[in-house]
């Protein structure tokens, strides 16, 4: 069941994306007056087409689900030596070049515009998300030498407002790639009897982060983690360790063996750890202290083995509800879409000079198994997967590799500076460069998600 809901949540957000993509280039076509001849989700073998409109544009599905096209009137294509003058005037190489550039460039701005929409409506509902508290800060870690302790809000980050975990973790990615500081304003308790938040700056250094770091949780490398609540004991299970011992719903764990215990993910993962190993807990129940004994249970998973006390133990962070107004909504997630584009090219580009590996190229497979993880999630969930995707689509097709919308773009652009168009030699030969690279790529996409699924 669940490798058929990965396929279908795959395959929907995949033809979401195709036909965004060439509805893009289908509609200013039709608005710069370039006849369509065809519309197909889909490569290869025709399956079901149906003609509609004054033109009869095929409509068709495709065999092939990865992909799509738009089939103009082309001289490139087609022998038009019988064709009526009026059809030749909307003939796609007659074209002025202007209109030819923009015909092509539809299809990616098109995805960064599906982007936009998805992101502006999610902005505008209100996405319950982590709020920027943190957990307790790891002594020697770059957050701790910069004054962090663990407790307090972020509230900024060089200036820009953040309110979610997920804004603070995309600013400080962006400014960690660029090997920038970061300066945090923050709210923290007020140790004066008045009470209250005291707000102040703190600038935390990220250039001593590593490549690996980055493509991986660079956020708890930093020191930096999300606040979870105090380890409080919700239901209790019959007959578990947690029930022989005499621990009873809403027992706070103070200490473990003499440790303090800073939350109740801290407690949950010491747990895990000390399979068949007797614990000593100091517990607050009621205000009053006092020292249990338990041996946790083993039990396997994956081969290996963990301890378990069978009681429960919130884990939820505080959360808040972003919603912004209508245009502040679109205004953010303008600059979410930009941001996101930019970072994906300077990843990009530091894979070429190699700052970033290659290892993360990702394929069909790993983009499935995110969009199968994300549809269980939610439906939030996996319309921002959604939205990430369209960008990137949007960008990839941009780049400047024949076969591509990139690489045509190039010659149109070359063709307008020049006043001449690129010679048809030249552009067969780039052509089959272009499917080489991209072959290539490929090749190392799928080799990694292979891998990915092994480890």
């Amino acid at each position: 069941m669940t490798l058929l809901q990965t396929v279908i949540a795959f395959l929907v957000a995949l033809g979401v994306l195709v036909m965004v993509h060439e509805l893009g280039h289908y509609w200013v076509a039709r608005w710069c007056g370039v006849k369509v001849l065809r519309f197909s989700i889909g490569m290869g073998r025709i399956v079901y087409s149906r003609r509609i409109g004054p033109d009869q544009t095929e409509w068709a599905l495709s065999v092939l689900p990865f992909g799509g096209y738009v089939k103009m009137l082309d001289a490139r294509e087609q022998d038009l030596s019988n064709l009526p003058a009026e059809d030749l005037k909307r003939e796609f190489t007659r074209q002025p070049v202007l209109k030819r550039i923009a015909i092509v460039a539809a299809g990616p701005l098109a995805n960064f515009l599906l982007a936009i929409a998805v992101f502006a409506g999610l902005y505008t509902y209100g996405v319950p998300e982590p709020t920027t508290r943190l957990r307790t800060v790891p002594e020697k870690s770059a957050a701790y030498q910069a004054g962090l302790r663990g407790g307090e809000l972020i509230t900024s980050v060089n200036g820009e407002r953040v309110r979610v975990w997920s804004d603070l973790r995309w600013k400080l990615m962006q400014l960690a790639i660029e090997k920038a500081p970061a300066e945090l304003e923050v709210q923290r308790a007020n140790p004066a009897p008045s009470g209250g938040n005291v707000s102040g700056s703190i600038t935390v250094r990220l250039d001593g982060l590593s490549t690996e770091d980055l493509e991986g949780d660079f956020l708890s490398k930093l020191g930096i983690d999300l606040a979870r609540p105090p380890a409080t004991l919700a239901k209790i299970m019959p007959d578990g360790p947690a029930m022989k011992a005499g621990l009873r719903e809403g027992d706070r764990v103070l200490e473990v063996n003499g440790r303090p215990i800073v939350d109740g993910l801290a407690f949950v993962e010491l747990v895990r750890a000390s399979a068949g190993r007797q614990l000593d807990l100091r517990v607050l129940r009621k205000g009053e202290e006092f020292h249990i004994a338990i041996t946790p249970e083993s039990y396997s998973k994956n081969n290996q083995s963990y301890g378990r006390i069978k009681v429960e133990v919130p884990l939820a962070p505080e959360m808040v509800i972003a919603s912004e107004s209508p245009l502040p909504a679109v205004a953010k997630a303008v600059r979410k879409t930009w941001d996101t584009s930019a970072l994906t090219l300077k990843m990009l580009g530091k894979m070429l000079v190699g700052e970033v590996s290659w290892k993360n190229i990702t394929g069909p497979i790993t983009i499935a198994d995110y969009a199968g993880q994300t549809a269980r999630v939610g439906v939030i969930s996996y319309l921002t997967f959604i939205a990430f995707i369209s960008i990137s689509l949007g960008v990839m097709n941009l780049l400047p590799i024949p076969v591509l919308d990139g690489g045509l773009l190039l010659y149109y652009s070359l063709e307008l500076l020049t006043g001449r168009a690129i010679p048809e030699r030249f552009g067969e030969l780039a052509q089959r460069a272009g499917v080489g690279i991209l072959m290539t790529l490929m090749a190392v996409a799928i080799f990694n998600d292979i891998v990915r699924l092994m480890s």
